[in-house]
């Protein structure tokens, strides 16, 4: 089964995300991407922050289990320690794949994730909630959609 590994990454009151032009339609992404074959989510998560924002990274905690379109997805909130925010490298952030759209990373501020089309709304309603009421003891798991 295929399932993905994201971070959550907050700074100065404002998070991570990617910013998604695909097909018509306009959205946010908090930053990861594909669990390889033999790569654990946590590796995936380092890898894709890497590739997408430019930046290294440590986690800190998992805070979620979600499922989005069937699939398992693994959220972590991480800790920039080095890198510059912008300068990934991954193909998808360099147009070089038309077809999956425009990737853009960008800083918004936590209080507005309620307000911007976030995928899954559901963990954009909990990063919002718990940036501000203090992160959870133990990791969530979101039912199946």
């Amino acid at each position: 089964m295929s399932y993905r590994a994201a971070v959550i990454l907050i700074e100065n009151g404002q998070v991570a995300l990617i910013e998604r032009h695909r097909q018509g339609q306009h959205y946010f992404t908090f930053p990861g991407g594909h669990v390889d074959t033999g790569e654990a989510p946590e590796q995936a998560a380092v890898r894709e922050v890497q590739e997408e924002l430019g930046l290294k990274v440590v986690i800190r905690q998992l805070l979620a289990q979600a499922w989005w379109q069937g699939k398992p997805q693994y959220y972590y909130l991480v800790e920039a320690v080095g890198g510059q925010f912008g300068t990934g490298t991954g193909e998808e952030m360099h147009g070089r794949l038309p077809e999956k759209g425009s990737y853009r990373p960008t800083w918004v501020p936590v209080e507005d994730l309620h307000r911007l089309p976030v995928m899954p709304p559901a963990m954009a309603e909990l990063i919002a909630r718990w940036a501000q009421e203090g992160w959870p003891q133990k990791p969530l798991t979101l039912p199946k959609n």
